[in-house]
């Protein structure tokens, strides 16, 4: 009777043990889940950025003193 009862309790302890391993397992699909998403965006992001920038790739070099308020 005492077998019976070790084996009940080993078998609910790896019961306990699987049911948070696949909670765990849940949260980290979503973790990812939600970094794909967000990977997904700044791709995007960096995709319109790319898109407005002038033909060619060059920097186009500014002069501040040409961006200076009127009251200056």
């Amino acid at each position: 009777m005492n077998q019976a009862h070790d084996t009940d309790a080993r078998l609910t302890e790896l019961e306990i043990k699987a049911s948070y391993a696949e909670d765990l397992l849940d949260q980290l699909n979503q973790t990812i889940f939600r970094q794909q998403q967000q990977i997904d965006r700044l791709l995007h992001e960096v995709a319109e950025l790319r898109r407005q920038q002038p033909e060619g790739g060059q920097v186009v070099q500014r002069n501040l003193r040409d961006e200076l308020p009127p009251h200056y």
